[in-house]
């Protein structure tokens, strides 16, 4: 199967899977909401979820920095959202957007080490504080969950809580351990190593750490403010719980933009907390929009930037 067969099988799939979800959630009832959103609302998350996007990008180039390269702050903020663009308009997720920084990186005179390592590390670190603050999302919401995922209150409790400790002990333990040993030939693990003998590893690691926690809770902002601009409420505890999957599930490379897989996930994430499948899609729906938007301007940029020189 050829990648453009391919790119459309997974653009169709998402497509079947945001139909699915809408059909589910009572199309008359979700119009309703959507028809019924207050601007105000909608407008503080939108500029809630760019908040977010600029934290991560300036998050992005502080790894760039601590890999030993060098990145204007224009040029990460400019690549990064135009990586948004290529996102919200391409099927494979995050992928696209991804490689996209990658290779601006790269063509700007940086090792192609540096590039890809910085562009990988990034996303891990994104993923890293979002499944810690998920974990505890459903520490302090144990009670809630605990009828839905069939275990005692207590022991779900303690799984969360441990997920959520040994999320946050094990960067440190690990860069401990790379610091002791000679520089590995795998790339990636070589990257790492990089990173761990730097004479300011702690420091660097919890501005990461700090910066990809302002993130997630940026995001998961946005997305309850998205949700009550349509009338859907929830705990902070919900919502933190809820962005991971949600979340996680967007960045598949099964659809275009996270569309369909998004959806799917806030049902099941916020159903547990008495949110109905119409305000769940509803939220998901306007979270998409916010990402929309700005991969819009990102795409612009992209054009402008093309036009302007011969590197992105």
């Amino acid at each position: 199967m050829s990648r453009a067969h391919k790119a459309l099988l997974r653009g169709l799939l998402g497509l079947g899977l945001l139909l699915g979800v809408v059909v589910l959630a009572d199309l008359s009832q979700l119009w309703q909401r959507l028809r019924q959103a207050q601007p105000l609302w909608l407008l503080a998350g939108l500029a809630l979820a760019l908040a977010s996007n600029i934290v991560s990008a300036l998050r992005w180039r502080a790894l760039v920095q601590w890999l030993g390269a060098a990145m204007p702050c224009r040029s990460a903020l400019r690549w990064y959202f135009q990586a948004m663009g290529l996102n919200a308009l391409l099927p494979g997720a995050v992928v696209g957007g991804d490689v996209y920084r990658a290779v601006a990186l790269r063509q700007s005179g940086e090792s192609a080490m540096a590039a890809s390592a910085s562009v990988v590390l990034d996303r891990l670190s994104g993923v890293w504080m979002l499944c810690v603050l998920g974990a505890l999302g459903a520490l302090a919401s144990a009670a809630v969950l605990a009828p839905w995922a069939g275990v005692p209150a207590w022991a779900l409790a303690g799984l969360a809580g441990l997920a959520a400790g040994l999320g946050l002990v094990l960067p440190w333990a690990g860069m401990r351990h790379l610091r002791r040993r000679k520089a590995p030939p795998h790339r990636w693990l070589a990257a790492l190593h990089t990173l761990a003998n730097q004479p300011d590893t702690g420091q660097r690691l919890l501005r990461q750490a700090l910066a990809s926690m302002a993130v997630q809770v940026l995001s998961a902002a946005a997305l309850a403010a998205g949700a009550w601009a349509l009338g859907v409420q929830a705990t902070w505890s919900a919502w933190v719980f809820a962005m991971a999957p949600i979340f996680l599930l967007a960045a598949l490379p099964v659809s275009v933009g996270g569309w369909g897989t998004r959806e799917a996930a806030a049902v099941l994430a916020l159903a547990p907390f008495g949110v109905d499948a119409a305000g769940a899609v509803g939220a998901a729906l306007v979270y998409g929009l916010y990402g929309l938007v700005q991969g819009g301007a990102g795409a612009l940029a992209f054009g402008i930037g093309a036009t302007r020189d011969n590197h992105p």
